[in-house]
């Protein structure tokens, strides 16, 4: 009896929390997509109105540009998973100094996103930041207006947010590298195997899970940004930079309309759902091969 008991005091502590989570989670799930086939505006109106919330959607300009924003937003993203993977390298080759790089490249983790948007559109401004430093020397043909072009924008927002994330993947990359065998790299440096060599054909192989992952967290990153957008475009110049998540939070806020809102969340849900099932799938099955 005290045997089961203490195998279910546990469990028993945590079932209020977990019900609560479930039900906050989940109802809020379910609730959003409800009134996504709803007139609600303002407040909830339950009303059924079938699809028309979202054949207005996706004949609006603005959200179409929000999706090819967000496709734009993490293919450039993808370089700060690259660099987080070159700076790991590095860090764990140089073990005098690792624990200074570490802190250093992970400095701008611990800065939230307003900050960072607030810093970049800081240096993206052509009378305060970069551009008036290089036309004060007399580089006069240098221009560092990014956000006010609307065919740059998005590279702006691209450049901050991959110097914002880049030591966070770093950090999930040096545990990868930390996890390697430490006899591979005496065997590889014996063989006298190149260095490039070993890291493209051994090492990368070897941690596919952690560049799975790191690739989950970066596309669900994409989906709901939202800060960094506020803090340096608030979505222009015009529509340029509008992104999903950003365009969900202005739909109710400012158009005050919670059942368009709820069908650009759903829409959001299932982006999510399309990229994480199909990578978290497959991780699942490779670590039951691996098993």
């Amino acid at each position: 009896m005290t045997i089961r008991w203490s195998r279910l005091a546990p469990q028993l502590a945590l079932s209020p929390s977990v019900a609560v989570t479930v039900f906050v989670f989940l109802g809020g799930i379910c609730w959003t997509i409800y009134l996504s086939f709803t007139a609600s505006r303002r407040f909830p109106d339950y009303t059924l109105v079938g699809f028309r919330q979202y054949v207005r959607l996706f004949k609006d300009a603005a959200w179409i540009v929000s999706l090819e924003n967000a496709v734009i937003f993490a293919i450039g993203s993808l370089a700060s998973i690259a660099f987080g993977f070159i700076l790991a390298a590095l860090i764990d080759k140089e073990a005098r100094g690792e624990a200074v790089f570490r802190t250093v490249f992970l400095y701008p983790l611990a800065i939230s996103l307003i900050v960072t948007g607030l810093i970049w559109r800081w240096l993206f401004n052509p009378d305060l930041g970069v551009e008036n430093v290089f036309h004060s020397i007399g580089w006069n043909w240098v221009h560092f207006n990014w956000l006010a072009d609307p065919s740059t924008v998005m590279y702006g927002i691209i450049l901050a947010s991959v110097w914002q994330s880049t030591g966070f993947f770093m950090a999930l990359m040096l545990s990868g590298l930390k996890s390697i065998n430490v006899e591979i790299w005496r065997a590889a440096k014996l063989d006298g195997v190149p260095f490039w060599r070993l890291y493209l054909e051994v090492v990368i192989p070897m941690m596919k899970l952690t560049f799975l992952t790191c690739l989950i967290l970066l596309c669900i990153g994409v989906v709901k940004a939202y800060d960094i957008i506020v803090a340096m475009t608030n979505a222009g110049p015009g529509d340029a930079s509008y992104l999903p998540g950003y365009f969900v939070i202005n739909a109710y806020w400012q158009k005050s309309n919670l059942g368009y809102a709820a069908a650009g969340a759903t829409i959001m849900l299932l982006m999510t759902f399309a990229l994480f099932f199909p990578l978290a799938l497959f991780a699942a099955v490779r670590r039951r091969t691996e098993a």
